[in-house]
């Protein structure tokens, strides 16, 4: 169910109905809008209790939400969301996070970062470790990479997102990143959702490479349930029959998922192609499909990589890249962060 407040309903009339939803077994969730504030219930299987919040001030309804992912629709929170991360934000505009796949060493790590701030990006990506489908790949320098990734970012100001794999390194994980990634083959891992809901930092939920949008959706009702607000959902490729890339890339799912949730979308193209001469494309592309951003993987050389060098764009592609989305933004009037 959601609370809907009066507009002119006060700071202690919105606390009166919160400890009533308490009362009643349930979890409430006080969502401020531009004009009036509304109040998220979940825990409840029915309208049990529904007319004993009718009646208390400054209520002016009590509606049913249809959907499952109660706090991640629309239905609880009309407007889109938007957030600040490092020295940028997320959502009402067009957010770009780039970088080398993994953290090979302090040298790339540090050049990439360098490169980045040069142009104007604000946050990189980088993973300290890495969930590969072979045993024998490149896994990450772990808890290396975290001391180099705290380093670049002490030193260049640049924000850090890298992944989470498990429970066990969400702390210290939690200690050196600005956002926080959950890859693909995570979505539904559960107790890592449970332990991020309460993180202090913001989440990058990636679709499963198998995950329906109901599933996805829901995967990240789990670390709004928890308390995390700070949601990001990024497309990163589905997998299909078929092979002329590595992935196949869902741009259609933009217009649907913001139908959906306010959470702001951002698009992988480098693994939703597995191709860097696909990745520029994709990237206009998403700009003009509504995304909220891009993930990117960028390499100094990329053909000596540790990890995901094919679908890697080196420094002058993606810098022409970069530079190929200004003038599609002034179009679409947003703005590239």
């Amino acid at each position: 169910m959601l609370v809907v407040m009066n507009a002119n309903a006060t700071p202690e009339q919105i606390q009166a109905v919160a400890e009533k939803i308490h009362a009643l077994g349930y979890m409430p969730h006080v969502i401020a809008g531009p004009t009036r504030t509304a109040i998220g219930i979940t825990g409840n299987r029915g309208p049990e209790g529904r007319e004993a919040l009718l009646l208390m001030p400054g209520v002016e309804d009590v509606v049913r939400v249809t959907v499952g992912y109660k706090l991640v629709s629309r239905e609880t929170h009309p407007d889109s969301s938007t957030f600040p991360v490092a020295s940028t934000r997320v959502g009402g505009g067009f957010t770009l996070i780039a970088g080398p796949c993994s953290v090979e060493n302090e040298k790339t790590t540090i050049e990439s970062a360098q490169f980045l701030t040069r142009l104007g990006v604000k946050l990189m990506r980088a993973g300290a470790y890495k969930p590969r489908t072979s045993p024998y790949a490149f896994q990450g320098l772990g808890e290396e990479g975290l001391r180099i990734l705290a380093k670049v970012r002490a030193e260049t100001g640049i924000g850090v997102v890298t992944e989470v794999l498990d429970v066990e390194n969400a702390g210290r994980i939690e200690e050196v990143a600005d956002i926080l990634q959950v890859g693909t083959r995570n979505m539904q891992n559960y107790p890592l959702l449970r332990r991020l809901a309460s993180a202090s930092k913001p989440i990058l939920l990636k679709r499963g490479m198998a995950a329906t949008v109901e599933e996805w959706l829901l995967a990240a009702e789990y670390l709004m349930s928890g308390g995390n607000r700070r949601v990001i959902l990024c497309e990163r490729g589905v997998r299909t029959f078929a092979d002329h890339t590595r992935n196949t890339l869902d741009l259609s799912i933009i217009p649907v998922v913001k139908h959906l949730s306010h959470l702001p979308v951002i698009i992988d193209p480098s693994h939703g192609t597995g191709r860097a001469e696909y990745v520029p494309a994709m990237s206009r592309a998403a700009l003009a499909a509504g995304a909220d951003g891009l993930i990117v993987e960028v390499h100094p050389d990329p053909r000596n990589a540790l990890s995901d060098g094919q679908q890697s764009l080196d420094f002058p592609a993606f810098e022409k890249m970069y530079a190929s989305l200004k003038p599609l933004a002034q179009v679409l009037e947003t703005e590239i962060l």
